[in-house]
């Protein structure tokens, strides 16, 4: 008896194992490929950078209900580094070993830099916002978009036509003004030397610590300088309160302020400050206003996030490009390797492939190959006119402002 009631007890525990899989999502059970955002959703740049990960992250929903890449599913991870590069560090550590983890998004130049070493280590492809020294020392770390000092030297062409068109004559003062930190000074790196070759005179940048609330002092000196125009940088909120403290001050009366890529979006600077903001001007790489509410895409807002249209930010859309590339890449690297070889160099050597893919018009085309970690090469520039941001120049090719610094 205890021999057949030992042996009944082993069948149904043999039973019980092959029945038995481990707890956890259905990701185990299916083919899976892992993309990982080292995000802030709760820190400065969170107003930008929540939307955008809502953007990826819906792609690639959308993506996987239509059964993935060749049935390969795309797993999105986003991680809270509230910007701090300690943070990030930590969460990349902790996330490395993830199912063919293929892409790291990091959210910032300071984490960018602080990853780097890790992600090439382990042979991943990685994404930062636009540090320009990513295209000078080319890696496995791709940027967004044009680089930080190619959009300024492309601002600074701006500024000249207007100068021009208003009938001025000489050349005009452009003050600068950011973050005390990497991404607010990578701007010059390459854009203070294109501003001396086109004879723009640049007055000495004024930097502040992310979080000031006041910007007073630092408006006062570049408008005593004699600035006709101002570059704000920051992620929104920020510089809609540079230029809030700029019309408080009465500046904005004869000073022309512009943004960068991350400058007054419609649903936080613009709706807050929309008399304050009238006639900024906003460099960008991806489409901004009512152009991007009106992207096709832009439906998934409503599925997804169950919001109304007025309440897209414009980096929602724009957050999708980095899925598209995923998804593009992917393909690629299964053609190229298959599934059971598909590693972080696969996806490497996809990304260098993705020359002249064109992300459905909400960027100029990829611009990434084996010479190339700049994302797309356009810019288009937009005014606050109305509470709204509407286009006033088409895609222009950006300055290659890079090249001119040495890093």
């Amino acid at each position: 008896m205890r021999k057949a009631g030992g042996g009944f007890i082993f069948i149904i525990l043999v039973s019980c194992l092959l029945l038995w899989t481990p707890k956890g999502d259905s990701w185990a059970q299916e083919k899976t490929v892992t993309y990982l955002s080292l995000a802030d959703y709760t820190g400065p740049i969170a107003g930008l950078n929540v939307p955008a990960d809502m953007g990826v992250e819906d792609y690639f929903k959308e993506l996987n209900a239509r059964g993935g890449v060749e049935g390969v599913k795309v797993k999105f991870i986003g991680v809270d580094t509230r910007y701090d590069v300690a943070r990030a560090v930590s969460a990349y550590k902790r996330y490395r070993t993830e199912t063919k983890l293929l892409v790291v998004n990091a959210i910032s130049t300071g984490i960018g830099k602080a990853v780097g070493p890790l992600t090439a280590r382990d042979k991943i492809v990685q994404l930062v916002p636009g540090d320009g020294e990513f295209q000078a020392k080319r890696g496995r770390v791709f940027i967004w978009g044009p680089a930080y000092q190619d959009s300024f030297a492309a601002a600074l062409d701006w500024i000249l036509g207007d100068w021009k068109a208003r009938g001025k004559s000489g050349v005009p003062k452009v003050g600068f003004i950011s973050w005390d930190n990497p991404y607010g000074k990578e701007f010059l790196r390459g854009g203070r030397e294109y501003a001396e070759k086109i004879g723009v005179p640049l007055l000495k940048p004024e930097f502040f610590p992310p979080g000031a609330l006041d910007h007073t002092v630092y408006l006062t000196r570049l408008a005593t300088a004699g600035a006709n125009y101002i570059f704000a940088g920051g992620v929104d909120p920020t510089p809609t309160n540079v230029i809030r403290d700029a019309h408080k001050l009465g500046l904005t009366k004869t000073i022309q302020f512009l943004a960068d890529y991350w400058g007054p979006t419609e649903p936080v600077g613009v709706r807050a400050h929309p008399e304050a903001l009238e006639g900024t001007v906003i460099t960008s790489y991806y489409l901004r206003g009512e152009e991007a509410k009106k992207h096709p895409l832009a439906a998934l807002w409503k599925k997804y996030r169950g919001k109304p249209y007025e309440d897209l930010n414009e980096v929602y859309p724009n957050g999708m490009v980095w899925g598209m590339d995923f998804e593009e890449g992917l393909k690629i690297a299964l053609k190229d390797v298959g599934y059971e070889k598909l590693n972080g160099e696969a996806m490497f050597q996809a990304y260098q492939k993705l020359t002249g893919f064109k992300r459905q018009g909400i960027t100029g085309p990829n611009a990434y190959s084996p010479t190339s970690r700049r994302g797309s090469l356009e810019i288009k520039f937009y005014r606050v006119k109305s509470a709204k941001v509407i286009p006033v120049t088409e895609w222009k090719k950006a300055p290659d402002a890079v090249s001119l610094h040495k890093f």
